[in-house]
């Protein structure tokens, strides 16, 4: 096997990694919250995640952020993690943790309708407008048992908030986009982690979250797979295949993560899975896949004048970090 085989090989892997890994969180989140507090739960992940990423990384010679770097990957870490993924956490006290994912999910339809409005934004294509439709018309089906019904209160809060969760990753992601940084991804992937990790902590500390928090065996074990399938080896694997192969390919990572959080979700916590559950996914992901397929005008531009595009990159999950 020649050298190039074998990047190509670990590039699958890590593909697949990513795949499954950042399919499994929503289900180690939902059974994490169910013992520990959940600002806590998700800042002493980041911090873990955070300060062994950070230490590994620097004792391979790369260099620590510094100057603006710092303001821009801390507005990038508080949007991303702090305020998104912990969102994602406070939600699954409330909501299965399938139907997380599949909220989740709507990123890409996030992401084009921020872009959108934003100045020199690429504007919504037609297919893409068709896609945000069809991938909204899915939520609704996802969501159709508790429409017809009465809605818990705290029920309809965790949907809010897994709305609000894409919203704010998107938010973030363009800014990282809009303000490059001088500092390796990786470095600053551990930064961000270390910047939001430290804000929960706080927030958990003063909002009494310390007085409930046990080291219960099974919400502890979900918080350091967090740390190290979800954070480490998920981010490091997605850098890595992301440089190795095609970005149309490392795309298709995002459709598969809900079709693993749904399986995993019934089939260890026994949660909903019928015909509607099913079409709804179908209908969702075909909405991303519409969305994430229609190259926006400036890219099909650069096609027939090959230029290199380094913000041309898939979709991201809001899991990431």
């Amino acid at each position: 096997m020649t050298m190039n085989e074998k990047h190509k090989l670990k590039a699958y892997l890590a593909f697949a990694a990513v795949s499954f890994f950042w399919g499994t969180t929503y289900l180690a989140i939902r059974i994490g919250v169910e013992t520990v507090p959940p600002a806590l739960f998700a800042g002493l992940r980041f911090l873990m995640a955070g300060c062994v990423f950070m230490a590994f990384l620097k004792g391979r010679g790369y260099a620590l952020p510094k100057g603006r770097d710092i303001l821009d990957l801390s507005v990038t870490g508080v949007a991303l993690l702090a305020l998104a993924n912990g969102s994602v956490v406070w939600a699954e006290q409330h909501v299965p943790s399938s139907l997380a994912a599949l909220i989740v999910a709507t990123l890409p339809f996030w992401m084009v309708g921020i872009e959108s409005v934003l100045p020199r934004g690429e504007r919504v294509t037609l297919r893409q407008a068709a896609g945000i439709v069809t991938g909204f018309f899915g939520l609704v089906l996802l969501l159709w048992p508790e429409i017809q019904g009465s809605i818990d209160a705290l029920y309809l809060k965790g949907i809010l908030a897994l709305f609000f969760a894409p919203l704010s990753w998107s938010a973030g992601s363009i800014y990282a986009k809009r303000h490059k940084l001088s500092v390796h991804p990786l470095m600053s992937a551990a930064a961000q982690m270390l910047v939001a990790g430290s804000l929960l902590t706080l927030f958990g500390f003063f909002t009494g979250e310390l007085g409930s928090l046990t080291f219960d065996l099974r919400g502890m074990a979900a918080m350091v797979y967090l740390a190290i399938f979800g954070s480490i080896v998920g981010y490091g694997s997605y850098i890595y295949m992301l440089d190795k192969l095609p970005s149309s390919f490392v795309a298709t990572y995002a459709y598969l993560n809900p079709v693993v959080a749904v399986l995993l979700g019934w089939l260890i916590l026994d949660e909903r899975f019928d015909w509607l559950l099913v079409i709804a996914t179908v209908v969702i992901l075909l909405g991303v896949v519409l969305v994430t397929t229609d190259r926006p005008r400036r890219l099909k531009a650069k096609r027939r004048n090959p230029v290199h595009d380094a913000s041309a990159t898939p979709p991201a999950c809001l899991d990431e970090g």
